[in-house]
């Protein structure tokens, strides 16, 4: 049986990372980087054999696959004695826990200890079902939200707390993620986090006036789907104001 040391997961990431499908790149993340580890844990999108694992063995360390879409898979070291690692597919973080509801999540599988061999049974299996629930989170997060045109902005208050903004140019798009908005690279929506009520007030108060000297107008969406035309920096509830974000159905 194989001792799984860091190089041994590495290396074997890094391979299987270079058969797979498409373009993958592999990065490690070691023992010390305890927030990141913590953050891709919360992510792990499985009920079943990864999460089984995860809590009895909490992630100490890992290999991340990446994909230019935003795609992400997680390899980690099994604790049952077996040769091989175990994958998970990873839920991406731009989109609300709303666009989960309804989709199964693509939970993950064993791996043998031999890269060329898992990078078949990966594609034939995990990726297809990460794909597909991908494309229907994805799909649940573009409901609701009227898509904003060159001259207009629309942000769309979420049901998380969060603003949402579809559709939008390479220019306004610059402003938006100068102030903190994280655009979905498959859907293209940009998001602004209702993790600190302060900041998420103080950046839409300072888009209004920015679009308006480029020319572009800003639109809120309430829950409602009704759209406020506006000119005026956009109106935000009191910053001290709590929201509690839906449980993720993962």
């Amino acid at each position: 049986m194989h001792d799984h040391t860091s190089e041994h997961l590495t290396s074997y990431a890094d391979v299987l990372a270079g058969e797979l499908p498409d373009t993958w790149t592999s990065s490690h993340l070691p023992p010390g980087a305890k927030g990141d580890l913590a953050e891709l844990a919360d992510r792990i999108w499985d009920l079943d054999l990864i999460a089984e694992s995860l809590s009895d063995h909490p992630l100490q360390e890992a290999a991340v696959l990446g994909r230019p879409d935003g795609a992400q898979l997680v390899v980690v070291n099994r604790h049952d004695g077996r040769d091989g690692f175990l994958i998970a597919a990873v839920a991406p973080h731009a989109l609300p826990d709303e666009a989960y509801c309804g989709v199964h999540e693509p939970n993950g599988i064993a791996l043998a200890d031999d890269p060329f061999l898992s990078a078949e049974q990966v594609a034939g299996d995990l990726l297809a079902r990460y794909d597909t629930a991908l494309a229907r989170v994805r799909h649940n997060a573009l409901e609701g939200i009227q898509p904003s045109q060159p001259d207009r902005v629309v942000l769309a208050w979420q049901q998380d707390g969060s603003v949402a903004a579809a559709s939008v140019g390479d220019t306004a798009g610059a402003v938006l993620e100068a102030h903190g908005f994280i655009q979905d690279p498959q859907t293209g929506i940009y998001r602004l986090t209702a993790d600190d009520t302060r900041t998420q007030a103080r950046a839409l108060r300072a888009i209004g006036p920015q679009l308006d000297a480029l020319g572009i107008g800003t639109a809120l969406q309430h829950p409602s789907g009704r759209i406020v035309p506006t000119t005026a920096p956009v109106s935000m509830p009191p910053a001290s104001a709590t929201r509690t974000p839906a449980a993720r159905a993962r």
